[in-house]
Order: C-alpha cells, then structure tokens, then sequence
C-alpha cells in the first residue's frame, strides 16, 4: 500500500512536494484555503515581476532617444491594463500548477485546514460540509503573511500592507515605505519607475541590511536610487501618523530603535507626507485555526514551527517546511521547494539533510541584487583570511550595448587557496548571473576554475569571469597598476 502524505499549504513548497511524493509513488493530498502557489505566485513572486516588467518598460520607454529610437507624444502608464496583465500571468501559472497536479493525480482540497492528530486533518471548504483526511505522514507548508505593527494599523486605503499594494488602481502621487528591506526596494522601483515621487524609512544603517547582502552592494543601491531621485532615510523610523485630509497621511519620524547612541540630528523629527503608506515590515506565521497547539509542536516566542536539519518537527511523522519555519532559516520561495524535496524524501524513509550552506538570494531592483555564500564582513568575522574583489559591470561589452552599465560583481575568495566563499551582484540580470555562482560555491570551485572556464562573449557573464580573474590578481579588462 502506498504512503499516504497529507501536505497543507499549496504554494512553492508544499506543491512542488505534492509533485514530487507522487512522483515517489505516494498517495497525495494537498489542501489549499487561499489560492493555489500561495503567497509566491498569487502575491508576492511572480505579480511584483510582473508589475516591474511594465515599470521597466515604462523606464525604458523614456530612454528611447539614447538607442536612437523617436517617440512621439507622452509615455504614460495604463494602470488598469498593467494590473489586468499581471493578472493574466498569474492565471496561467495557477491553471498550469493546477493542471501539473492533476496529472499526477494529487487529490487538492480547498478549504481551512485543522489538524486534529498526526494522521488526520479536517478540511472546512468554503461551501459544504468538512471531510477528514487520514494520512500516514504530513507536511506543513503554510507560509507566513505581512506582519502587523502595533500603532500602525492597515486599513487599506491610506495604510497599505504590500499584498494590498499590488492591487493599486492608480499610481500615487507619493509614496512613503517604512521598510528598506527586500519588498520596500522592490516597490520603491516599481512606483517610482511608474511615476510616484517615493520616500523610504529604513531603521537600519543601510538599505536592505541583511546578513547576506554585502554592504558594498547596499551602498551601489544607494547611489541608484538616488540617480532615481528615491529619497530614503537611514537610521529612523515612524514614531506616530496623522492623517492629512481625506486621501493623504503625515508621518512623524524619529530615531530608530536601533541606534545606540543618538546624536542630536538623529533625535530630530522629519515630517513626510504622502498620498499613501506602504508598511513593509516583517513577516508572521499563517498558523492561525490549524490546531498546532493541540499537536504540541515546539515553536518560538513568535510562532514559527522548529524542525531539525531533517525537516522533522518533534512530533513524529509531522514535517514542516518554507516560510513557516521562520527567518532562523531562509524565508524565500525556492528554498521552500528544495525543502520540499527533502522532507518527501524523508516521508518516504529517506535520510536526506537540507543544506543551506549555498542558497542563492534575488532582490528585483533597479539595478537587480543577487547574493550567495559569504559577505565580507562575515567571512572576516568567522577569522577567514580572505580577499574582496570587485569589477564593475560598465567594463564590459555587452552591458553598455545595453545601456546598462550600472553595478558591480564582488568575489569573496580564501586568499590561500582561491576558493569561492561569497560572490555578491548588483547590476543588469544579477538574479540570474548567480545561478553561475551557486553551483561553483556547491562543488567548492575556486576563482581559479571560474577564470579558466570559457564565457560567452560579448555577454553578461563574462564580469563574472573578470572578478575571478581579478582575484587571480590578472584582471582582463582593467588598466594595468601604476608602478
């Protein structure tokens, strides 16, 4: 008899494993309460992409006389039509998950999920009576969702959280964006490229502060968004907001709760005001109705679900994976698949570990952002004795056929023995350049193998090979030293 795997939640991760136990010969059950792709396809991932492919559009439309091209008449964004297509992307994609899975046969379920035992899970659809679901494993992959701020409250029409702002029927006027992490940056392109005048609040010391983006690359967004006349304050956050009028908001800001010692400028308030405010904060745990206090499952003081390196939460047969297990792992959409992968293997009587040591990271900016492996600053903290090296994307050919010659590639290499430790992107398809860096940082490559390995010419990857070789201390494309 096959196994019966029960996974609850059907976006990245949960139906990717869904495929993947069928595919293993399991019997599936997958049971969504929201829409099919979770919060990646339907709200976040795939619409932001598609809503940055028209501000793209929109930008580039605008720098037409620099390729040559005459436009006659004002470029202005449809913002009906730029919502209906980016529907449309997300329709087929959902139609084609959808149709990918009944392939398979997975039985899908819509409907709220309680989880009375291990082995059984009552499913509430939207109409009708529930059923229960017996299974002999299950796999939660219920995600997260924006987090609320206390003081700060969404309301939907001056406050917005940003599941609401991608279903904006006009472009602000301005924008304020508390939240200088992934999803502010994104949308601060987005709207500014659409035309918004956009303002962000970060409470940090740089934009998009994390432990992986290397501050060099922090500090070339700086510069971008600034040539894009975003402006940002670093080092403060919203202390209080008024509102202002029937369609606008007036944010107070003050020193970031982070700052340790404030001098007398940072203590100063600065009002912005703004036709709308983006909180984009923090995430939490879509644990709510799913009975996780009736299975005793260990969680953390905020609710995310813990699971060893196995995926195993400490309750037997009972699996958990993706954003539901919180920022102490990795919250994006394709590591939720890899660990999708893992704990069905695992469900199945394997001994699978999931290794995060070379996870890549996207930021859809303008420039976009791309990291893996090591930063830096956390190479030198580990007392890794390691070189930085840096190219610059407008040395090369193709990026200024392009027109885009913004950016830099950054190769973090042990100094003794060449090998990769942390490459970090910033520039034109960085997102996809570090597939080339991900795989070398898996198979342990030095920048040795990477400057020996042929790049096609004139392409974008070819700044990867030069920072390697500028690791190699034999740069290509870089005026020779001064002796």
């Amino acid at each position: 008899m096959s196994v019966r795997i029960t996974i609850v939640g059907a976006g990245p991760g949960g139906y990717i494993g869904a495929i993947r136990a069928a595919q293993l010969g399991a019997e599936v059950t997958l049971i969504e309460r929201e829409a099919v792709g979770g919060t990646c396809l339907n709200r976040g991932c795939i619409p932001t992409k598609a809503l940055k492919a028209s501000a793209d559009a929109m930008a580039l439309a605008g720098r037409l006389s620099e390729f040559g091209i005459r436009l006659e008449g004002a470029v202005r964004p449809d913002i009906p039509a730029i919502q209906a297509r980016k529907d449309k992307v997300v329709q087929t994609l959902v139609t084609g998950v959808r149709k990918i899975l009944e392939s398979y046969k997975v039985r899908l379920i819509e409907g709220a999920a309680e989880v009375l035992t291990p082995d059984r899970v009552r499913v509430q659809p939207g109409e009708g009576e529930a059923v229960e679901v017996a299974g002999d494993r299950l796999i939660l992959a219920t995600g997260s969702r924006p987090a609320n701020i206390p003081g700060l409250a969404v309301d939907g029409t001056r406050i917005l959280n940003s599941d609401q702002a991608l279903v904006l029927d006009a472009v602000p006027a301005d924008m304020l964006i508390l939240g200088g992490g992934v999803i502010g940056v994104e949308f601060a392109f987005i709207l500014s490229q659409l035309g918004s005048r956009v303002t962000v609040v970060e409470a940090l010391d740089r934009l998009v502060g994390l432990p992986g983006v290397d501050p060099d690359s922090s500090r070339v967004l700086e510069r971008e968004m600034k040539k894009s006349k975003i402006a940002f304050h670093l080092n403060k956050t919203i202390v209080r907001t008024l509102p202002e009028g029937e369609n606008r908001v007036r944010a107070i800001l003050g020193p970031s709760p982070f700052l340790e010692n404030p001098t007398e400028r940072d203590r100063q308030e600065v009002a912005v005001s703004a036709e709308r405010l983006l909180v984009s904060i923090g995430r939490a745990p879509v644990a709510d109705g799913l009975g996780l206090e009736r299975l005793g499952l260990d969680r953390d003081a905020r609710g995310w679900v813990q699971v060893n390196e196995r995926l195993e939460t400490n309750v037997a047969g009972v699996y958990a994976i993706g954003d539901l297990l919180g920022p102490s792992k990795i919250m994006l959409a394709h590591v939720a698949t890899a660990e999708a992968l893992v704990a069905v293997e695992n469900c199945l009587g394997g001994r699978r570990v999931m290794d995060y040591d070379a996870v890549p990271s996207g930021i859809f900016t303008s420039p976009e952002m791309a990291d893996v492996g090591l930063t830096e600053p956390e190479a030198r903290d580990r007392g890794l004795d390691v070189r930085a090296d840096v190219f610059l994307f407008r040395a090369m050919g193709k990026p200024q056929a392009m027109g885009e010659i913004a950016g830099q590639v950054k190769i973090v290499s042990e100094a003794s023995s060449g090998r990769l430790l942390g490459v970090h992107i910033i520039g034109p398809h960085a997102t996809d350049l570090i597939a080339e860096a991900t795989l070398a940082l898996r198979l342990g490559a030095t920048a040795a193998d990477v400057a020996e390995t042929i790049h096609v010419h004139p392409s974008l990857s070819e700044t990867v090979m030069e920072a390697a070789h500028a690791a190699l201390d034999a740069p290509l494309h870089r005026p020779a030293a001064k002796s």
